[in-house]
């Protein structure tokens, strides 16, 4: 992915001043020793040294509840934790100072592990942002990690287009994203909450979710989205399931039979092949305009009923 300049889009490395710690600078115990470790005494002048690497216990650290991240893999969580107790926290986490506690900007899932692996205190930098700019932070570290599913990314560009006034396409340059994929990312909001609630679930990868779009019923939609999960459909069988859901094949209309002037093409269709020798149909556009069909179903009878037509005169 072309990561673009001048924007949030950059990463989160343009939102932390070059003297904190760089991201894979690992922090042990012994680089602890070097660190400034934060009391209650001291936290605000320690908070004046902002972008610099500070040591925190864990109670005094709180998670962001507009984290855009809802949900966390409690394996991928245990197997973090395992790392941190070998090799420490490698990359601090990113904070700001709300009242007598710490708000987590990114880094909440090392936040997590710590706390599984046991440790009562670990590295931070202490930044002071907007809200706008603390939503945009904690989406951008999760989309460039890969780490929200498609409905949390979603709602994640809503909230920055409702709440701050971004349009899409400052979005998507904020993000590192095209415009386009901005816009189908929030259409998944459209869907049924089932529906959604299976595409969290990875019972539908997104590209099921966007051909069930199509579909208004909400009740309909969600069926739709069982059916291809049980019989396992890929996404062009979906696209054509959900085809022939909105538009089911009519019924040709029985073709009325036995009518007076129906009898009489009959008749001559017989006649005529009686004469030729080979099954005939006679294909009517109106009253008076038409086309004869003559089968074959060897060269040899072809040109026998070609030798045939040659003696009319």
């Amino acid at each position: 992915m072309t990561v673009r300049k001048g924007g949030l889009g950059r990463g989160l490395d343009a939102m932390i001043s070059e003297t904190a710690v760089k991201p894979k600078t690992a922090v042990t115990k012994k680089a602890a020793v070097r660190t400034t470790k934060v009391t209650k005494k001291d936290t605000e002048e320690k908070v004046k040294e902002e972008g610099s690497v500070l040591i925190v216990k864990m109670t005094q650290i709180e998670p962001n509840r507009s984290q855009p991240r809802k949900q966390f893999d409690e394996d991928a969580l245990l197997e973090l934790s395992e790392s941190i107790k070998q090799f420490g926290v490698l990359q601090p986490l990113l904070v700001q100072k709300k009242g007598d506690y710490y708000e987590i900007i990114a880094g909440e899932r090392r936040w997590r592990a710590s706390k599984l692996a046991g440790l009562k205190e670990v590295p931070v930098i202490v930044k002071d942002f907007s809200e706008q700019e603390t939503v945009e932070i904690s989406l951008i570290e999760n989309i460039q990690r890969e780490n929200l599913n498609p409905i949390e990314e979603a709602a994640a560009y809503k909230r920055l287009m409702e709440e701050f006034h971004l349009k899409q396409d400052v979005i998507a340059e904020r993000v590192s994203k095209s415009r386009t994929a901005v816009t189908n990312s929030m259409r998944l909001l459209n869907l049924d909450e089932r529906v959604q609630q299976m595409l969290v679930d990875e019972m539908l990868t997104t590209g099921h979710a966007r051909a069930l779009l199509a579909i208004e019923n909400k009740d309909e939609q969600h069926a739709a989205a069982v059916k291809v999960f049980d019989e396992k459909l890929n996404v062009r069988e979906t696209e054509k399931l959900v085809k022939l859901l909105l538009n089911p094949a009519e019924p040709k209309p029985e073709k009325e039979k036995n009518s007076a002037e129906d009898l009489v093409y009959e008749q001559l269709e017989e006649k005529i092949k009686g004469i030729i020798g080979s099954k005939v149909a006679i294909r009517r556009k109106n009253r008076d305009k038409g086309k004869i069909e003559i089968e074959y179903y060897s060269q040899e009878e072809l040109e026998r009923i070609v030798e045939l037509l040659e003696t009319v005169k």
